[in-house]
Protein backbone atom coordinates (compact mmCIF):
# COMPACT_ATOMS: atom_id res chain seq x y z
CA UNK A 1 0.00 0.00 0.00
CA UNK A 2 0.88 3.42 -0.66
CA UNK A 3 -0.14 5.56 2.65
CA UNK A 4 -0.03 9.09 3.69
CA UNK A 5 1.07 9.71 6.87
CA UNK A 6 -0.24 13.30 8.30
CA UNK A 7 1.64 14.09 11.78
CA UNK A 8 2.46 16.79 14.08
CA UNK A 9 6.61 16.62 13.93
CA UNK A 10 7.50 17.68 17.52
CA UNK A 11 8.50 16.10 20.14
CA UNK A 12 4.60 14.92 21.17
CA UNK A 13 3.06 11.11 21.65
CA UNK A 14 1.22 11.54 18.38
CA UNK A 15 4.03 12.59 16.63
CA UNK A 16 6.07 10.28 17.78
CA UNK A 17 3.84 7.31 17.54
CA UNK A 18 2.59 8.28 13.96
CA UNK A 19 6.27 8.62 12.89
CA UNK A 20 7.09 5.04 14.59
CA UNK A 21 3.84 3.45 12.84
CA UNK A 22 5.53 4.67 9.15
CA UNK A 23 8.61 3.64 9.80
CA UNK A 24 8.05 -0.22 10.94
CA UNK A 25 5.08 0.12 7.72
CA UNK A 26 7.60 1.01 5.02
CA UNK A 27 10.02 -2.15 6.89
CA UNK A 28 7.22 -4.41 5.77
CA UNK A 29 7.16 -3.30 2.27
CA UNK A 30 4.33 -0.44 2.43
CA UNK A 31 5.35 2.90 1.13
CA UNK A 32 5.26 6.19 3.02
CA UNK A 33 4.87 9.22 2.74
CA UNK A 34 4.95 11.71 5.63
CA UNK A 35 3.18 15.15 4.96
CA UNK A 36 4.08 17.97 7.82
CA UNK A 37 5.55 21.34 8.05
CA UNK A 38 9.46 20.00 9.46
CA UNK A 39 11.11 16.96 9.48
CA UNK A 40 9.76 14.56 12.44
CA UNK A 41 11.91 14.10 15.15
CA UNK A 42 12.06 10.93 15.22
CA UNK A 43 11.94 10.01 11.47
CA UNK A 44 15.98 9.95 11.76
CA UNK A 45 18.40 8.95 8.68
CA UNK A 46 16.92 7.98 5.20
CA UNK A 47 15.42 5.43 4.85
CA UNK A 48 13.73 2.62 2.34
CA UNK A 49 10.20 3.09 1.52
CA UNK A 50 10.05 6.27 3.22
CA UNK A 51 9.53 10.02 1.68
CA UNK A 52 8.63 13.38 3.66
CA UNK A 53 6.94 16.20 1.76
CA UNK A 54 7.17 19.57 3.26
CA UNK A 55 3.87 21.89 3.78
CA UNK A 56 5.83 25.43 2.64
CA UNK A 57 4.05 27.79 5.07
CA UNK A 58 3.41 30.88 3.95
CA UNK A 59 4.53 34.64 5.18
CA UNK A 60 2.37 36.82 3.30
CA UNK A 61 1.90 40.42 4.92
CA UNK A 62 -2.55 40.09 4.69
CA UNK A 63 -2.19 37.38 7.20
CA UNK A 64 -2.09 37.85 10.82
CA UNK A 65 -2.29 34.02 11.96
CA UNK A 66 -0.94 31.64 8.50
CA UNK A 67 -3.47 29.34 6.92
CA UNK A 68 -1.76 26.13 7.37
CA UNK A 69 -4.92 23.97 7.46
CA UNK A 70 -5.50 24.91 3.31
CA UNK A 71 -1.68 25.03 2.73
CA UNK A 72 -1.64 21.18 4.04
CA UNK A 73 -5.05 20.46 1.96
CA UNK A 74 -3.23 21.65 -0.49
CA UNK A 75 -0.05 19.46 -0.40
CA UNK A 76 -2.17 16.16 1.06
CA UNK A 77 -4.24 16.46 -2.90
CA UNK A 78 -0.48 17.43 -4.47
CA UNK A 79 0.90 13.67 -2.69
CA UNK A 80 -2.16 11.75 -3.56
CA UNK A 81 -2.29 12.61 -6.99
CA UNK A 82 1.08 12.53 -8.37
CA UNK A 83 2.49 9.64 -5.75
CA UNK A 84 -0.67 8.11 -6.34
CA UNK A 85 -1.42 7.14 -2.31
CA UNK A 86 -4.41 4.74 -1.55
CA UNK A 87 -5.13 6.00 1.73
CA UNK A 88 -4.17 8.74 4.04
CA UNK A 89 -3.53 8.51 7.35
CA UNK A 90 -4.23 11.44 9.82
CA UNK A 91 -2.99 11.76 13.64
CA UNK A 92 -3.99 14.09 16.14
CA UNK A 93 -7.62 15.47 14.76
CA UNK A 94 -7.00 19.11 14.41
CA UNK A 95 -6.63 20.57 11.93
CA UNK A 96 -5.61 17.51 10.35
CA UNK A 97 -8.63 15.41 9.79
CA UNK A 98 -10.22 18.79 8.42
CA UNK A 99 -7.45 18.92 5.84
CA UNK A 100 -7.81 15.92 5.06
CA UNK A 101 -11.66 15.90 4.49
CA UNK A 102 -11.01 19.18 2.16
CA UNK A 103 -8.22 17.40 0.26
CA UNK A 104 -10.28 14.75 -0.52
CA UNK A 105 -13.56 16.74 -1.72
CA UNK A 106 -10.67 18.94 -4.54
CA UNK A 107 -9.56 15.23 -5.49
CA UNK A 108 -13.18 13.98 -5.61
CA UNK A 109 -13.73 16.90 -8.14
CA UNK A 110 -10.71 15.44 -10.51
CA UNK A 111 -12.12 11.97 -10.33
CA UNK A 112 -9.88 10.68 -7.68
CA UNK A 113 -11.31 8.88 -4.47
CA UNK A 114 -8.80 8.75 -1.15
CA UNK A 115 -10.21 7.49 1.93
CA UNK A 116 -8.95 8.82 5.43
CA UNK A 117 -8.31 7.67 8.69
CA UNK A 118 -8.36 9.48 11.36
CA UNK A 119 -6.42 8.50 15.22
CA UNK A 120 -6.91 10.52 18.36
CA UNK A 121 -4.36 10.60 20.19
CA UNK A 122 -6.02 12.63 23.61
CA UNK A 123 -5.57 16.33 24.09
CA UNK A 124 -7.20 16.95 20.18
CA UNK A 125 -10.48 14.92 22.38
CA UNK A 126 -9.84 15.68 25.99
CA UNK A 127 -8.59 19.15 26.19
CA UNK A 128 -8.82 21.13 22.71
CA UNK A 129 -11.58 19.31 21.52
CA UNK A 130 -13.86 20.45 24.30
CA UNK A 131 -13.71 24.16 23.79
CA UNK A 132 -17.24 24.93 21.80
CA UNK A 133 -15.32 26.72 18.80
CA UNK A 134 -13.95 23.88 17.95
CA UNK A 135 -16.84 20.85 18.41
CA UNK A 136 -18.34 21.33 15.48
CA UNK A 137 -15.32 20.83 13.45
CA UNK A 138 -14.47 17.60 14.70
CA UNK A 139 -17.37 16.53 14.89
CA UNK A 140 -18.27 17.14 11.67
CA UNK A 141 -14.72 15.81 10.92
CA UNK A 142 -15.01 12.26 12.79
CA UNK A 143 -18.22 11.62 11.00
CA UNK A 144 -16.44 12.42 7.26
CA UNK A 145 -13.67 10.31 8.21
CA UNK A 146 -13.20 6.82 6.61
CA UNK A 147 -12.31 5.50 9.72
CA UNK A 148 -11.51 6.27 13.51
CA UNK A 149 -9.06 5.03 16.04
CA UNK A 150 -8.38 5.77 19.76
CA UNK A 151 -4.79 5.11 21.11
CA UNK A 152 -7.29 3.64 24.38
CA UNK A 153 -10.90 2.87 25.54
CA UNK A 154 -10.61 5.24 28.03
CA UNK A 155 -10.13 8.10 25.37
CA UNK A 156 -13.03 6.32 22.97
CA UNK A 157 -15.35 6.92 26.18
CA UNK A 158 -14.72 10.38 26.15
CA UNK A 159 -15.03 10.59 22.42
CA UNK A 160 -18.34 9.48 22.22
CA UNK A 161 -20.10 11.41 25.51
CA UNK A 162 -18.49 15.00 23.72
CA UNK A 163 -18.95 14.37 20.21
CA UNK A 164 -22.06 13.32 18.61
CA UNK A 165 -20.23 10.77 16.12
CA UNK A 166 -21.90 7.87 14.23
CA UNK A 167 -18.39 6.40 13.24
CA UNK A 168 -17.37 3.18 15.23
CA UNK A 169 -14.30 3.91 16.88
CA UNK A 170 -11.77 1.34 16.85
CA UNK A 171 -9.57 1.18 19.89
CA UNK A 172 -6.10 0.79 18.62
CA UNK A 173 -3.51 1.52 21.75
CA UNK A 174 -0.04 2.82 21.19
CA UNK A 175 2.74 0.42 20.85
CA UNK A 176 6.37 0.17 21.46
CA UNK A 177 9.32 -1.13 20.08
CA UNK A 178 10.88 -3.97 22.61
CA UNK A 179 14.65 -4.25 22.18
CA UNK A 180 17.42 -6.18 23.65
CA UNK A 181 18.69 -4.27 27.32
CA UNK A 182 22.46 -2.36 26.52
CA UNK A 183 25.18 -3.93 28.06
CA UNK A 184 24.90 -3.01 32.11
CA UNK A 185 28.51 -1.91 32.40
CA UNK A 186 27.80 0.96 30.21
CA UNK A 187 24.31 1.83 31.50
CA UNK A 188 26.22 2.06 34.58
CA UNK A 189 28.78 4.85 33.54
CA UNK A 190 26.56 6.66 32.04
CA UNK A 191 24.40 6.28 35.81
CA UNK A 192 26.76 6.86 37.64
CA UNK A 193 27.08 10.67 36.14
CA UNK A 194 23.84 11.60 38.07
CA UNK A 195 23.59 8.73 41.33
CA UNK A 196 26.18 7.39 43.30
CA UNK A 197 25.37 3.49 43.65
CA UNK A 198 23.71 3.90 46.92
CA UNK A 199 21.08 6.10 45.54
CA UNK A 200 18.26 5.50 43.42
CA UNK A 201 17.60 7.47 40.84
CA UNK A 202 14.05 8.18 39.24
CA UNK A 203 12.89 9.99 36.28
CA UNK A 204 9.69 12.13 35.05
CA UNK A 205 9.68 12.91 31.25
CA UNK A 206 7.45 15.48 30.07
CA UNK A 207 6.93 18.77 28.49
CA UNK A 208 6.31 20.55 31.50
CA UNK A 209 2.66 21.58 31.22
CA UNK A 210 0.40 21.72 33.51
CA UNK A 211 -1.53 19.17 33.05
CA UNK A 212 1.32 16.75 33.38
CA UNK A 213 1.23 18.29 37.07
CA UNK A 214 5.46 18.54 37.10
CA UNK A 215 4.61 20.13 40.69
CA UNK A 216 3.75 16.72 42.06
CA UNK A 217 6.69 15.03 40.64
CA UNK A 218 9.00 17.27 42.80
CA UNK A 219 6.80 16.55 45.87
CA UNK A 220 6.77 13.21 45.46
CA UNK A 221 10.39 13.15 45.07
CA UNK A 222 10.92 15.33 48.35
CA UNK A 223 9.02 12.26 50.42
CA UNK A 224 11.38 9.72 48.92
CA UNK A 225 14.43 10.91 49.58
CA UNK A 226 13.90 11.86 53.06
CA UNK A 227 13.79 8.23 53.88
CA UNK A 228 15.58 7.21 51.05
CA UNK A 229 19.02 8.56 49.37
CA UNK A 230 18.19 9.30 45.93
CA UNK A 231 18.62 11.64 43.05
CA UNK A 232 15.46 13.09 40.07
CA UNK A 233 15.89 13.26 36.41
CA UNK A 234 13.77 15.50 35.48
CA UNK A 235 13.55 15.42 31.04
CA UNK A 236 11.97 17.39 28.90
CA UNK A 237 10.91 21.32 29.09
CA UNK A 238 8.36 23.87 29.01
CA UNK A 239 6.05 26.43 30.41
CA UNK A 240 6.45 24.79 34.53
CA UNK A 241 10.14 25.13 34.34
CA UNK A 242 10.62 28.22 35.53
CA UNK A 243 8.32 27.04 38.50
CA UNK A 244 10.00 24.00 39.00
CA UNK A 245 13.38 25.33 39.69
CA UNK A 246 11.29 27.47 41.92
CA UNK A 247 10.36 24.68 43.99
CA UNK A 248 13.60 23.13 43.87
CA UNK A 249 15.22 25.83 45.76
CA UNK A 250 12.00 26.21 48.57
CA UNK A 251 12.71 22.75 49.43
CA UNK A 252 16.43 22.53 49.33
CA UNK A 253 16.41 19.81 46.26
CA UNK A 254 18.46 21.68 43.93
CA UNK A 255 21.38 19.31 44.35
CA UNK A 256 19.25 16.63 44.10
CA UNK A 257 17.32 17.42 41.31
CA UNK A 258 18.80 17.11 37.71
CA UNK A 259 17.42 19.19 34.83
CA UNK A 260 18.31 17.19 31.66
CA UNK A 261 15.95 19.14 29.13
CA UNK A 262 14.80 18.01 25.75
CA UNK A 263 16.41 14.59 24.68
CA UNK A 264 15.63 13.16 21.29
CA UNK A 265 15.42 9.68 22.07
CA UNK A 266 15.24 9.22 25.86
CA UNK A 267 15.26 5.31 25.82
CA UNK A 268 18.99 5.27 27.85
CA UNK A 269 17.78 8.09 30.50
CA UNK A 270 14.62 6.20 31.29
CA UNK A 271 17.30 2.79 31.10
CA UNK A 272 19.41 4.20 34.30
CA UNK A 273 16.61 5.03 35.87
CA UNK A 274 14.66 2.86 38.93
CA UNK A 275 11.23 4.67 38.88
CA UNK A 276 9.63 6.54 36.67
CA UNK A 277 6.83 9.34 37.58
CA UNK A 278 3.92 10.14 36.02
CA UNK A 279 1.04 11.99 38.46
CA UNK A 280 -0.72 13.36 35.21
CA UNK A 281 -3.77 15.26 34.93
CA UNK A 282 -5.05 13.42 32.56
CA UNK A 283 -3.38 11.21 29.82
CA UNK A 284 -5.40 9.35 26.60
CA UNK A 285 -2.78 6.69 27.17
CA UNK A 286 0.86 7.12 28.62
CA UNK A 287 2.92 6.58 26.04
CA UNK A 288 5.95 7.80 28.50
CA UNK A 289 5.01 5.21 31.20
CA UNK A 290 4.82 2.43 28.37
CA UNK A 291 8.71 3.62 27.30
CA UNK A 292 9.86 3.55 31.27
CA UNK A 293 8.43 0.21 31.27
CA UNK A 294 9.89 -1.13 28.26
CA UNK A 295 13.64 -0.61 29.74
CA UNK A 296 12.18 -2.65 32.47
CA UNK A 297 11.29 0.68 34.92
CA UNK A 298 8.32 0.70 37.00
CA UNK A 299 5.77 3.08 36.76
CA UNK A 300 4.39 5.51 39.82
CA UNK A 301 0.97 7.20 38.16
CA UNK A 302 -2.32 8.60 38.73
CA UNK A 303 -5.12 6.09 37.77
CA UNK A 304 -6.54 8.73 35.32
CA UNK A 305 -7.64 7.90 31.07
CA UNK A 306 -5.57 5.61 29.79
CA UNK A 307 -2.69 5.06 32.19
CA UNK A 308 -4.87 2.26 33.84
CA UNK A 309 -4.49 0.52 30.43
CA UNK A 310 -0.90 0.54 30.90
CA UNK A 311 0.15 0.60 33.75
CA UNK A 312 -1.44 -2.25 36.55
CA UNK A 313 -1.49 -1.54 39.83
CA UNK A 314 0.64 -3.16 41.82
CA UNK A 315 2.74 -5.59 39.02
CA UNK A 316 4.59 -2.64 37.41
CA UNK A 317 4.11 0.23 39.24
CA UNK A 318 1.57 1.84 41.94
CA UNK A 319 -1.65 3.87 40.43
CA UNK A 320 -2.83 6.43 42.84
CA UNK A 321 -5.68 9.72 42.89
CA UNK A 322 -4.73 12.37 40.61
CA UNK A 323 -2.88 14.71 43.14
CA UNK A 324 -2.65 12.33 46.02
CA UNK A 325 0.95 13.08 46.60
CA UNK A 326 1.41 11.11 50.11
CA UNK A 327 0.07 8.30 48.60
CA UNK A 328 2.66 8.03 45.07
CA UNK A 329 5.12 8.78 47.76
CA UNK A 330 4.12 6.32 50.04
CA UNK A 331 3.94 3.77 46.93
CA UNK A 332 7.56 4.83 45.36
CA UNK A 333 9.28 4.00 48.96
CA UNK A 334 7.84 0.72 48.94
CA UNK A 335 8.93 -0.41 45.67
CA UNK A 336 12.42 1.58 46.27
CA UNK A 337 13.62 0.24 49.94
CA UNK A 338 13.88 -3.40 49.24
CA UNK A 339 16.54 -4.33 46.49
CA UNK A 340 14.16 -7.61 45.41
CA UNK A 341 11.04 -5.76 45.29
CA UNK A 342 12.50 -3.23 42.70
CA UNK A 343 14.02 -6.20 41.44
CA UNK A 344 10.98 -8.03 40.66
CA UNK A 345 8.61 -4.66 39.72
CA UNK A 346 11.10 -4.19 37.11
CA UNK A 347 10.94 -7.57 36.15
CA UNK A 348 7.11 -6.90 35.59
CA UNK A 349 7.10 -3.55 34.00
CA UNK A 350 9.28 -4.90 31.20
CA UNK A 351 7.22 -8.04 30.94
CA UNK A 352 3.53 -5.83 31.16
CA UNK A 353 4.68 -3.72 28.15
CA UNK A 354 5.42 -6.80 26.31
CA UNK A 355 1.58 -6.38 25.52
CA UNK A 356 2.30 -3.75 23.43
CA UNK A 357 5.12 -4.66 21.18
CA UNK A 358 5.05 -3.25 18.16
CA UNK A 359 4.34 -6.74 16.26
CA UNK A 360 1.61 -7.24 17.94
CA UNK A 361 -0.36 -3.47 16.96
CA UNK A 362 0.89 -3.21 13.51
CA UNK A 363 -1.11 -5.86 11.99
CA UNK A 364 -4.50 -4.07 13.72
CA UNK A 365 -3.74 -0.90 11.22
CA UNK A 366 -2.87 -2.89 8.52
CA UNK A 367 -6.03 -4.90 8.66
CA UNK A 368 -8.19 -1.30 9.03
CA UNK A 369 -6.01 0.08 5.95
CA UNK A 370 -7.56 -2.71 3.82
CA UNK A 371 -11.28 -3.16 5.27
CA UNK A 372 -11.15 1.36 4.27
CA UNK A 373 -9.77 0.51 0.85
CA UNK A 374 -11.62 -2.84 0.58
CA UNK A 375 -15.08 -0.78 1.27
CA UNK A 376 -14.02 2.48 -0.76
CA UNK A 377 -13.89 0.50 -4.12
Amino acid sequence: MKIGIVLYPTFGGSGVVATELGKALAKKGHEIHFITYSQPVRLGSFRENIYYHEVAVSDYPLFEYQPYETELASKMVDVVKYEKLDILHVHYAIPHASAAFMAKQILASQGIDIPFVTTLHGTDITLVGKDPSFEPVITFCLNQSDAVTAVSESLKKDTLEHFDTNREIHVIPNFIGIEEEDDAEHLLKIRRRYAADHERLLCHVSNFRKVKRVEDVLLTFALVQKEIPSKLLMVGDGPERVYLEKMCREHNLCDKVIFVGKVRDTKHVLAISDLFLLPSETESFGLAALEAMAVSVPVISSNTGGIPEVNTHGVSGYLSNVGDVQDMGANAIHILSDDQRLKDFKQAARKRAEDFRLENILPQYETLYREVLSLNK
